[in-house]
């Protein structure tokens, strides 16, 4: 049975923290080999299973001593049946994975939970396409019917929520709004931006947000922002309009690089752990309702360990 999922601890307030870039740290810091970034193919062996705990539990720990919440997203954002297919996973494997990395995350949460440090499951969905590029857009009702199967499943495990990371574009946000609704499951859009604060689709996150909402009647419990640098998106909250407090958390990547270039690069740009912490603290100072942070590429726990020191000694200023 689901914890939280009728009511979710971080719309209560306070900082919940969530992991960093899980693929580019199991990659370039763990050397392990994810094929089309799929991070759940790890879940086919033991050694994989354990670099997944070993990973989660790292980052569980630092809210955990730090008395923060934590958001404990499952490594499923390539778990959908067209990139299940690309790996050999029949649709009913994906099924079982999803259902597993839950499990996975559930067990670690027994372990791990305090009083002090709630921690939310979240089913993860990626993007059909591509995380950096749209691609041939689906409409909201094909969207719907492509990202059911995935949430369908997430609903029958002990999942409190499901989250979109990296939507690249407003139709797909829509559907899969659609059907974490049709699940009853609470659901988290998070966009990505360029380097001009747009969605890879062209629209200003203002547009995207208030266009989900519209069509969805305010359906996601939130949105959040990620795969994006805090310098891309950082002018656009600071507008102060009403849309933005839609916005209660990010997941920004270490690089001040464009998409196009960080899919080109071949070393780990990691950026600035401190920098990037104090970045933080100065949203969360100016936008009192971002409630979740994390990190996305390029990031790992010590991004993550600089956000909850730089929001916690500015708190205590």
């Amino acid at each position: 049975m689901a914890k939280y999922r009728d009511n979710l601890p971080q719309l209560s307030g306070g900082l919940f923290l969530t992991d960093g870039g899980i693929e580019t740290t199991l990659i370039f810091h763990d050397g392990l080999d994810l094929p089309y970034f799929a991070a759940f193919d790890l879940l086919k062996d033991q050694s994989g299973q354990a670099a997944l705990r070993r990973y989660f539990t790292t980052h569980a720990t630092i809210a955990r001593d730090n008395g923060r919440g934590f958001i404990l997203e499952s490594p499923t954002w390539r778990a959908s049946s067209d990139w299940g297919a690309k790996l050999g996973y029949t649709k009913a494997d994906m099924a079982e994975v999803n259902k597993q990395s839950i499990a996975m995350l559930a067990d670690l949460r027994r372990t791990l939970e305090t009083e002090q440090s709630p921690m939310v499951i979240s089913g993860c969905i990626g993007p059909r396409g591509d995380g950096y590029n749209p691609g041939e857009v689906m409409t909201a009702e094909e969207a719907q019917a492509y990202h059911a199967d995935q949430i369908n499943a997430f609903a029958e495990t002990e999942a409190d929520m499901v989250t979109a990371i990296t939507t690249t574009n407003v139709p797909e946000a829509i559907g899969v709004t659609r059907a974490a609704q049709a699940a009853a499951m609470p659901v988290v859009i998070s966009f990505t931006v360029e380097t001009d604060g747009r969605l890879p689709s062209g629209e200003t996150l203002k547009e995207a947000v208030e266009a989900v909402d519209t069509a969805t009647d305010n359906g996601p419990v939130y949105f959040m922002i990620n795969c994006a640098h805090p310098d891309h998106f950082g002018q656009a909250l600071a507008t102060g309009e009403s849309w933005v407090k839609r916005i209660r958390g990010l997941r920004a990547n270490a690089s001040r690089l464009s998409h196009a270039e960080l899919d080109e690069a071949e070393e780990l740009d990691d950026g600035n752990p401190q920098e990037f912490g104090e970045q933080h603290s100065d949203l969360h100072r100016l936008l009192n309702h971002l409630v979740v942070m994390g990190g996305c590429c390029g990031t790992d726990h010590r991004h993550i360990e600089a956000i909850c020191h730089a929001c916690t000694t500015a708190k205590a200023a």
